[in-house]
């Protein structure tokens, strides 16, 4: 499987999402890494009720909660947008 899907289903499960989108941005920082990855960078956009009155710090921690392993293992930067169902 590979990092993007693996972003997705980790989220999935933990979050619930009504809607998530995970684009692999890696491309646009070629060069920023020393590496030959092509899945360090992400956006991940995403719609929950477990979002609803959870400030913005709380909202990221949470996504970052879910991905710690990917971390650990060379993800190096997600652009986060988190919004509540009430939000959009």
């Amino acid at each position: 499987m590979n990092l993007k899907d693996l972003i997705a289903d980790k989220i999935s499960n933990e979050i619930n999402p009504q809607v998530l989108e995970v684009i692999n941005e890696s491309h646009l920082h070629a060069g920023h890494l020393d590496t030959t990855s092509k899945e360090t960078h992400f956006r991940v956009k995403a719609v929950a009720e477990r979002f609803e009155g959870v400030s913005a710090v709380k909202r990221h921690q949470m996504v970052y909660g879910a991905l710690s392993e990917e971390f650990e293992a060379g993800l190096h930067a997600l652009a986060l947008e988190l919004k509540a169902p009430s939000e959009i």
